[in-house]
């Protein structure tokens, strides 16, 4: 128990796209609405895999890491190189077929952020081009 006799629940925290997302056990989840008062949805109809049933999630998720991908100035390939994860992982997760685990959002989380930061770098370090310039050929 932790301070003040509360239980601490082992979750995860990642941002995505400007959004904090909490990423927790279900049996975790599931405590919390009994603590609550409420009740959690019933899981999915025919759910095969605990990704099933969040074909929602998984678009919505598709839908920021490629916005994110293509705000960095990156590649598919170069994204899942810098995350250390296949090409084909990535694209997948980028159409939407597969719910990746947290340590891979986490690597794509990690690997877009030190890219945007780069990018602000270059850009800020970047003197704006002039009239002379242009006249030199620069």
């Amino acid at each position: 128990m932790a301070k003040g006799n509360h239980p601490v629940i082992d979750c995860r925290r990642v941002e995505l796209d400007g959004t904090a997302y909490v990423i927790l056990r279900e049996s975790a989840f599931d405590y919390l609405c009994r603590k609550a008062g409420v009740r959690p949805p019933p899981p999915p109809a025919g759910a095969a895999s605990p990704g099933a049933g969040l074909d929602l999630d998984s678009a919505r998720l598709a839908q920021k890491l490629l916005r994110r991908r293509l705000a960095a100035g990156l590649s598919q390939a170069e994204l899942a190189r810098r995350a250390e994860i296949r090409p084909e992982t990535l694209n997948r997760i980028e159409r939407g077929r597969t719910t990746p685990d947290f340590a891979t959002i986490r690597k794509l989380v990690l690997a877009m952020g030190a890219a945007e930061r780069l990018r602000v770098r270059m850009e800020v370090s970047e003197p704006p081009a002039t009239e002379d310039d242009d006249a030199i050929g620069k």
